[in-house]
């Protein structure tokens, strides 16, 4: 009686595949397989070709007969586009703005610098008073708003801002006097006047790099210098400039002679600003004269 096959010695019985040649029947190779060895070889092979399948479906055959996939693709790009279009107008309006005060700066034209700040964070101030209907508060809210507003308080300082970086800073003094007209946001004074000696050196607070070295009509010969942590110093009013705009200058360096021109001066001085981000501070809250 033959012995009746299982499927699982079907499966593991083992078989040989010989190669030879038609003429001579010389045995080329041979090959050891199972059944189980050639079911699982072809469900690797199979596995594989329709995974490559779906590949090529989503991306290469997609691009040559999905005439849907050029509208989505070029959907994608324009929204990219949009989105660094956006980020870019808005840097580009921080630049121009931030380009536009520093060049008010450099002129002398801080008036106008107050105004606009003024005006900016007036504008939620104005929307809530919009609001409010004076003529029901109290008499008594009435006088203490009219006497607040009446006191330096309700003005906006320049110099109220977090400086503890500046603070950490030693200062050299840009020369050596008396202060004769003091930093005064509210008169749109945003330095300080210092009388010295006739033909006195003016010297750099700190390391930096020149950034401006002209005449103009207000301020006369104007240096400006370009310090670490975003702060610039100004000198207006000299009577000769000794460096040049790219120049660099170390600390306590002389780069200016004191004078008396421009349009906006009454005499021998320096007018000394500080300008940290964009915004006026105290020059006597940092350095000593």
């Amino acid at each position: 009686m033959k012995a009746r096959k299982t499927l699982s010695s079907w499966l593991v019985n083992r078989y040989l595949l010989i190669i030879r040649n038609e003429e001579n029947f010389a045995e080329k190779s041979t090959f050891s397989f199972t059944y189980a060895k050639v079911i699982l070889l072809a469900v690797t092979v199979f596995i594989i070709l329709m995974f490559l399948s779906l590949l090529l479906v989503k991306t290469l055959l997609a691009q040559w007969f999905d005439p849907r996939h050029a509208q989505i693709e070029a959907n994608k790009r324009f929204y990219e586009l949009t989105a660094k279009v956006d980020s870019l107008s808005l840097e580009v309006d921080e630049k121009e703005r931030f380009i536009k005060n520093f060049q008010r700066v450099l002129s002398g034209d801080t008036i106008h610098i107050g105004e606009e700040y003024h005006q900016e964070h007036n504008e939620g101030n104005e929307i809530i008073n919009e609001n409010i209907d004076v003529s029901q508060l109290s008499p008594i809210d009435s006088q203490f708003r009219q006497e607040f507003e009446r006191t330096d308080m309700s003005l906006l300082n320049y110099s109220s801002g977090n400086y503890s970086e500046l603070q950490e800073i030693f200062f050299f003094s840009p020369i050596s006097g008396f202060i004769s007209s003091p930093y005064n946001v509210k008169d749109g004074h945003f330095g300080v006047d210092i009388v010295a000696k006739k033909n006195e050196p003016v010297k750099s607070i700190a390391d930096g790099t020149v950034i401006m070295s002209s005449w103009t009509q207000d301020s006369g010969y104007v240096i400006a210098i370009q310090h670490r942590g975003n702060l610039i110093s100004v000198y207006k009013h000299n009577a000769e400039l000794l460096k040049k705009v790219g120049n660099f200058v170390n600390a306590g360096e002389i780069i200016a002679i004191i004078g008396n021109t421009g349009e906006l001066t009454d005499g021998p001085h320096l007018h000394f600003e500080l300008w940290n981000n964009g915004n006026s501070v105290n020059p006597e809250e940092f350095v000593t004269f």
